[in-house]
């Protein structure tokens, strides 16, 4: 994999459903400054990319966080709960990606506000996602690249709408400047909550350390490709942010669920069409989000079964395409439940942005610890201060001092309390097998010195 291809895989791994359907909700908490949560969002994934960066150019293997807490921290069961929180961020997010899919399909066919019916096709969506999955991972790279080409178009448009808009005189971009913070919090509790939501919209860029083994010199190319990209979505989120708030009164932007872009064009350009073939590409934006995490989710599953880290089912592979079909349904499953039984994609993706700031908290701690860990290669390597800055960030935004609701602590310990189980359960198997009395089936006598088995 060269720049370019790598370039292109980060952007589109950033970039999705969190642009595309959390603008309303970071506006309920700031008001009309609704750009500062996400250019705060922006300054700590930057600082945490760095520390993702010196480990991954150290050691240039897949296997990301858990790889780096395995050789930090040395406990096998801590490493699997940091593996399965990974996979269990990537289940939430493409559930959230599917509710926004399908709130757009609504919108976008003008079907009205019908829960039930949003529900139904978000389900159905993932079940798509599923038997692309099942059909083979060359799919869905290929896939991935047109839906990186078609969600970077949908966010360039809400910018140039903004232009527009601008021209024509009827953006008030004095309205970004105006904080309105709910009553029951300060201005800072309020920015706190908000960055920890928009955090959802930056996360992405750490899955691409699992690229490491497939990119040319990764030493020198990562640390470039991935500062570049993230600089890259960093701008046209603060952009999109602006022109939202400018162009849309906050009141009404608070009120447009999972499609507050698509009232950001109706509203710039009445008098174009943008605003009939902007749900659909919103739709294809966060597909390409639920399509790489699922994915990324159902690989991390089967990778463990390899291990031996989880149970042997989970590796089980389909024999005419080669797809691990357990992880892959077993990860659907999950994702359809929370769909179905927790439903709102701002608990969905606030629930994603707290699991991986969790594994971020560990990895800026652990690339302080592998310092004393020497390579023969050179490497990139991180200011000191930046790791315990983006750490101490990271860490805070975990908490339930930033005003996270408690309903995503409890989906989170939920899907931490299935990892664990599975954990328990892979540790049984294999302590049965140990003990298990070695059978000779078969002896065949060549001469000799006797018996070969």
């Amino acid at each position: 994999m060269g720049p370019g291809l790598l370039l292109l895989f980060i952007i589109g791994d950033i970039l999705g459903t969190g642009i595309y359907a959390l603008t309303g909700t970071v506006a309920k908490e700031v008001g009309g400054a609704v750009w500062l949560p996400f250019l705060l969002a922006f300054v700590v994934a930057v600082m945490t990319a760095f520390a993702y960066l010196e480990l991954v150019t150290k050691y240039p293997h897949a296997g990301g966080a858990a790889v780096y807490t395995n050789r930090a921290f040395k406990n096998g069961f801590f490493t699997f709960m940091v593996a399965f929180t990974v996979t269990a961020s990537g289940i939430t997010s493409s559930a959230t990606a599917s509710r926004a899919f399908a709130e757009n399909i609504m919108k976008g066919f003008g079907l009205g506000d019908q829960a039930g019916l949003v529900t139904l096709i978000a389900v159905g969506f993932i079940a798509l996602v599923m038997a692309v999955n099942l059909w083979g991972v060359g799919e869905s790279v290929k896939a991935n690249i047109v839906l990186t080409v078609i969600e970077l178009s949908g966010l360039l448009l809400v910018i140039f709408v903004g232009f527009l808009a601008m021209v024509n005189g009827t953006a008030d971009f004095s309205r970004t400047l105006v904080f309105e913070t709910p009553h029951d919090k300060g201005m800072f509790l309020a920015v706190s909550a908000a960055t920890s939501v928009a955090f959802f919209a930056m996360v992405g860029f750490e899955d691409s350390v699992n690229m490491a083994e497939e990119t040319k010199n990764p030493s020198q190319i990562f640390p470039k490709i991935m500062l570049t990209g993230l600089g890259i979505t960093g701008v046209i989120y603060v952009l999109v942010s602006l022109t939202a708030v400018a162009i849309v009164p906050v009141g009404e932007l608070t009120q447009t669920g999972a499609t507050p872009l698509l009232t950001v064009v109706q509203m710039g350009a009445p008098g174009l069409p943008f605003g009939a073939i902007f749900p659909f590409i919103s739709m294809f934006a966060v597909a390409n989000t639920a399509l790489i995490n699922m994915l990324m989710a159902s690989r991390l599953l089967y990778g463990m079964a390899k291990q031996g880290i989880l149970p042997p089912v989970f590796g089980a592979i389909m024999k005419s395409r080669q797809t691990p079909w357990f992880s892959i349904v077993f990860t659907s499953v999950l994702a359809a439940v929370l769909i179905t039984f927790v439903g709102q994609v701002s608990q969905l993706g606030g629930t994603t942005a707290l699991l991986l700031l969790g594994v971020f908290t560990i990895t800026n701690v652990a690339v302080l610890v592998l310092r004393k860990d020497t390579v023969e290669h050179d490497h990139f390597t991180a200011p000191t201060w930046i790791p315990i800055v983006a750490g101490l960030c990271t860490f805070y935004l975990v908490g339930p001092w930033t005003g996270r609701p408690l309903e995503q602590f409890q989906i989170a310990l939920v899907l931490l309390g299935i990892g664990a189980v599975l954990g328990v359960i892979t540790y049984v198997i294999n302590k049965m097998i140990r003990h298990q009395p070695v059978e000779i089936s078969h002896v065949e006598y060549l001469g000799g010195d006797g018996p070969r088995n």
